[in-house]
């Protein structure tokens, strides 16, 4: 069978079901179509932190920015989805204070709230927050629950008129004269779609798509790894404040806090080394900030691979390269 659609959206995970819901709502005929399950790949593989931007203030301010634009949105538009629990960018004995002023400064730059406490103020908000604490930074950082977003979008997205199809990849495609002709779909769809638009949102694996319609999108993805534990101690999202590195961030989650992560690069989204050595200093480097956490039960582990599009990539782990959107 033949489907018409003016725009095909390759992809299940928050950006495309995003993609799908905002084109459904402005009356714009949609089909999407996922090759596995919705939410089954860098979205529902993530810690679960929805980022203020203080992260990339002073790295990647337009992205920081962007970061800042659409934590409102979300907030906004699923509430349910998010639970504030706000930020803390830690600073310990061993880290610069001049890149806490940096990272304070840059938000400033950019328009996000922050307000330093000393560190008898942090351990208050945080009794278990590491004796080698210097001073912290609120931000407003917040827990987000990506499954529970991705599918409320999806449907409401379909509630709009989308057609959201998963375990349907995408095949093989026609291009002719810079435009697509025709998209061969398998897997529970089992047709041929002829799109006016096809928006790649296929995360890590957006190169390999890119290919079955003759394009070169020179994807860098690099994988990293969640460790969630067993500790119910309050605290917000914590946040190492030093240049990006291992084990530099914590995810309060209800009875279990996620420690991550790591930033090694894969060549192929499906098959990449799972090393041990990831989950262990993903530990130790957080333990740093929250000690506790170092004698915690392991409660489970997994690995997430970050879509990043950097054509001209020399970062050796990959953390230089924007977290940002291109078109």
């Amino acid at each position: 069978m033949t489907e018409s659609t003016t725009v095909l959206v390759i992809g299940g995970g928050a950006t495309g079901v995003g993609v799908a819901r905002d084109l459904a709502l402005r009356d714009v005929d949609v089909t999407l179509v996922e090759a596995d399950g919705l939410g089954s790949g860098t979205s529902g593989r993530s810690h679960g932190l929805l980022h203020s931007g203080a992260r990339y203030a002073e790295s990647d301010p337009e992205g920081a920015r962007e970061c800042r634009a659409e934590s409102t949105v979300l907030r906004d538009i699923a509430g349910d989805c998010v639970r504030d629990t706000r930020g803390l960018f830690v600073q310990l004995a061993d880290d610069d204070p001049e890149y806490f002023e940096e990272k304070r400064a840059a938000c400033h730059d950019v328009g996000i709230d922050t307000e330093e406490i000393d560190a008898e103020t942090a351990r208050e908000a945080v009794p278990d927050l590491s004796a080698e604490t210097e001073r912290a930074m609120w931000v407003d950082d917040a827990v987000i629950y990506p499954s529970r977003l991705v599918a409320a979008t999806a449907a409401d997205a379909a509630e709009a008129g989308a057609s959201v199809h998963t375990h349907s990849p995408v095949e093989d495609a026609t291009v002719r004269d810079g435009g697509v002709e025709r998209v061969t779909v398998g897997g529970s769809l089992d047709e041929t779609v002829e799109p006016t638009y096809v928006v790649n949102a296929g995360g890590p694996w957006a190169g390999q798509i890119a290919d079955v319609f003759d394009i070169d999108v020179g994807m860098a993805p690099s994988r990293g790894v969640m460790v969630s534990v067993d500790y119910d101690g309050p605290h917000p999202v914590l946040n190492r404040c030093r240049d990006p590195d291992d084990g530099d961030i914590l995810v309060p989650h209800e009875g279990e806090t996620v420690l991550g992560t790591t930033s090694v690069p894969v060549s192929n989204p499906d098959d990449y080394e799972q090393a041990d050595w990831e989950i262990e200093r993903s530990i130790e480097e957080c333990a740093e900030m929250l000690p506790a956490v170092a004698d915690a039960d392991v409660v489970r582990e997994w690995w997430g691979v970050r879509p990043l599009y950097a054509p001209d990539e020399a970062d050796e782990d990959r953390r230089g390269i924007s977290r940002g959107f291109f078109l």
